[in-house]
């Protein structure tokens, strides 16, 4: 049987090809972005847990807990925690410490000596994988420093860990992820939501009708803006209430705290929506766009890899990603009761972004409309 090609389906294929590759920005989409990407996130992804922030609680003639946090910080999986505070508790609530190691009431190197060697362990068990980690590490480096101490192996484990598990006792997944993914549902729906609305009317040919129309581009961009951001709002209480009915994640936070936070990201990730409809001129290049921002700022965000594990040429981009600080305001309210401090600098900076975005997406939506 001889094979005939389809000169109407090859044509219609070059047609494609030719229409899709036209357009510099496609061009970029398909071939430069995932190039882009793969070599970010190759870099950036690291399921290997180091950089615990660790804090001590002893007195300074205690030779063995001196050794013991020298070896940590050797070690390469633990970096200090500030000293400003003497309470443990509260470096653990504020994020600024993810474990805390104390010495017993007479030091730790007298208790070896009675044989009767016991500290406790305070850890942030708000990601579990970070908390057991945190645990396994200090047991090897805890046992290393008593055989150096003693010059004796001993048998069985010579100090005993009285461990507390803070905030996630049971260490149930659920209580560390829902949080996060509340926080990704309400960037793809904004984001998505808002790009797509504004390049409909450009698809759709209405765009020009608002431009031609008497109101003016603040009046234009308000009507299309104000609308997702209550959107966005609704979303937030009702992803909330199935979070806590069905999940059962704890709410220990004051519940404004929940919405000022989330008020100030929402502005964010909706004037980002416009920010991006003014490049596009479909709803094709939007859903692209949309992708293209929406997965990087969700990897790099710290809601499932810590961002203390990335290369220190990535920090930055974290840092200047809404998404990481919506994510750890969301988690500190939720399961710790919403340290004042950490929301005042978190909520901050989420506004000072948002009337940045404000700025800027306007700006580029009146040069559209020009």
């Amino acid at each position: 049987m001889k094979f005939k090609i389809n000169p109407t389906l090859v044509g219609f294929i070059k047609k494609e090809f030719v229409q899709t590759l036209r357009d510099p920005r496609m061009r970029f989409l398909l071939l430069v972005a995932p190039i882009v990407q793969l070599t970010l996130f190759g870099y950036a992804i690291s399921t290997d847990v180091n950089n615990i922030k660790i804090s001590f609680v002893y007195k300074p003639n205690d030779v063995l807990m001196q050794k013991i946090e020298d070896r940590c910080y050797h070690s390469g999986w633990f970096i200090p925690a500030p000293h400003e505070d003497a309470n443990p508790f509260h470096l653990i609530q504020s994020g600024q410490a993810d474990a805390a190691l104390i010495a017993p009431e007479g030091g730790l190197t007298r208790a070896l000596e009675k044989g009767n060697a016991r500290v406790q362990l305070l850890v942030d068990a708000e990601n579990i994988t970070k908390a057991q980690s945190a645990e396994g590490y200090l047991q090897a480096i805890v046992g290393e420093a008593v055989e150096e101490q003693t010059h004796l192996k001993p048998p069985a484990p010579p100090i005993q860990f009285a461990v507390r598990y803070l905030y996630n006792p049971e260490l149930q997944t659920s209580v560390y992820m829902v949080p996060g993914v509340l926080c990704m549902v309400l960037v793809i729906i904004t984001v998505v939501l808002t790009s797509s609305s504004i390049s409909r009317e450009k698809e759709l040919g209405t765009f020009e009708a608002l431009i031609a129309s008497p109101a003016k581009p603040i009046e234009i961009l308000m009507g299309k803006t104000v609308p997702y951001v209550i959107f966005g709002m609704v979303d937030m209480f009702l992803v909330l209430i199935v979070a806590v009915l069905l999940f059962h994640v704890p709410m220990r936070g004051p519940l404004w705290m929940l919405f000022v936070g989330a008020l100030g990201f929402v502005i964010n990730t909706v004037c980002l929506g416009v920010f991006l409809s003014s490049f596009v001129k479909n709803m094709q290049q939007s859903a692209m766009f949309g992708f293209l921002f929406i997965f990087p700022a969700i990897q790099l965000s710290g809601l499932i890899y810590p961002i203390e594990n990335m290369p220190w040429i990535l920090k930055p981009i974290a840092y200047i990603d809404p998404v990481f600080y919506f994510v750890a305001l969301l988690r500190n309210i939720m399961l710790k009761g919403g340290d004042l401090g950490l929301f005042a600098t978190y909520a901050g900076i989420l506004y000072a972004m948002a009337i940045f975005m404000v700025w800027v997406s306007s700006k580029r939506f009146r040069q559209t409309l020009n």
